[in-house]
């Protein structure tokens, strides 16, 4: 099984994530992992963390001579902004770290601070808020480019794009040559296929940044090429769409998932909306009238693009705070303010990318699975034969 766990707090000294599950022999391309470490930092809206960052994959373990070798890989992300922070986050205990201590005592709704500092018992929200801030999302990055990478090799790619910021949405389909083209630009503004909507996303954002307010959005993420047959209809826990709600709902701020055209088909007739099924004599294969079941049905993928969306509320830290309590005291006050951003649809967007990658290279494993690359491809090759001869 692949799985991944990740480590570090925002203003610690270093992110850590660890992949275990990978197969022998997978091809290591670090600048793919870096371009996408570089994609999540970007997008109009982001504030100035992330003109302190510059996001390097440094792999200590678990790939030699740039392939993996079956064991543990673990990645580290070093944090620049640490230096200012190192004598409020110390690992180690010293008499003057109460004047350093920097504490967060007026919780801002809409984060865990409040709902962590009574699960832990702590007095004020610091290290909450160090563990549950969005800058975690770098190490699940750095994860889900391995998983990117293994799904590579068998012709599967996944990118995203943004839908929505505020009350702007785009209004028409995408192609799979849109998202490639958008993935491939060295300049991000809002991740947007329509240069004219992203205008207007832009648009909702500068009206953010003059009241003092946040915005948030819709991000989807397609995968192409995956094959029909990952997943399982045979319980809760194994159908694929489950898995994958779960994935992005996971990330921060994300409080919302649809799989396909889900909101669109719950509102429509069942005639409007099943993918009716057809077949092609020449390719001998099965194809649809339509995506509506965003490539899943029943838990299982069928072949066509797999296609999930998350919804984003905005971030919870206002430069315009909210009404809250100071914990010392237990008196009204403004929320605490810490430096944030105005709007991350499109970073949502690629950290979505990593936690479907990681999810569907997973179910990929289940079913094609082997201790090396070379095991992996021999009963993928057997499985696409069953396929063709089905």
């Amino acid at each position: 099984m692949l799985r991944f766990v990740t480590a570090g707090e925002s203003h610690g000294e270093t992110l850590v994530a660890t992949v275990s599950g990978m197969p022998a022999g997978v091809p290591v391309d670090l600048e793919r992992i870096n371009r996408d470490l570089w994609r999540r930092q970007q997008g109009y809206g982001r504030g100035g963390r992330m003109k302190i960052e510059t996001d390097k994959a440094h792999v200590v373990s678990g790939v030699r001579h740039g392939k993996t070798i079956g064991s543990p890989i673990a990645v580290l992300i070093r944090n620049r902004d640490w230096k200012n922070w190192t004598t409020t986050l110390p690992v180690e205990d010293f008499d003057d770290s109460s004047e350093h201590a920097r504490p967060v005592n007026r919780p801002r709704p809409g984060h865990a601070d409040l709902a962590g500092c009574i699960k832990y018992n702590y007095p004020e929200a610091r290290y909450i808020l160090e563990r549950a801030s969005a800058r975690e999302t770098a190490a699940r990055v750095a994860a889900g480019g391995f998983a990117k990478l293994l799904l590579r090799e068998f012709g599967i790619q996944v990118l995203s794009h943004v839908v929505a910021v505020g009350d702007v949405e785009l209004e028409r389909p995408v192609t799979w040559e849109e998202l490639e083209a958008l993935a491939a630009k060295d300049d991000v503004l809002l991740n947007c296929v329509d240069p004219d909507t992203e205008q207007r996303m832009k648009a909702e954002v500068d009206d953010a940044y003059g009241t003092g307010d946040t915005r948030g959005g819709v991000f989807e993420v397609v995968v192409h090429g995956a094959p029909p047959g990952l997943g399982s209809h045979t319980s809760w826990d194994s159908k694929l769409d489950g898995r994958l709600a779960q994935a992005i709902v996971s990330m921060q701020a994300v409080k919302g998932v649809e799989v396909g055209a889900a909101a669109t088909a719950a509102a429509s007739p069942g005639s409007k909306v099943q993918d009716t099924i057809h077949y092609d004599k020449g390719a001998r294969r099965f194809f649809r009238g339509s995506n509506n079941a965003g490539g899943l049905e029943g838990g299982i993928t069928n072949g066509q693009d797999v296609v999930v969306r998350g919804y984003l509320k905005p971030i919870s830290t206002l430069r315009r705070p909210l009404e809250s309590v100071d914990l010392p005291t237990r008196e009204p006050a403004s929320a605490a303010y810490e430096r944030s951003d105005v709007a991350v649809v499109p970073a949502a967007g690629v950290i979505g990318e990593s936690m479907v990658a990681l999810t569907i290279a997973n179910a990929f494993l289940e079913k094609f699975g082997g201790d090396s690359l070379v095991e992996v491809r021999r009963n993928h090759e057997g499985y696409a034969d069953q396929v063709r001869r089905f």
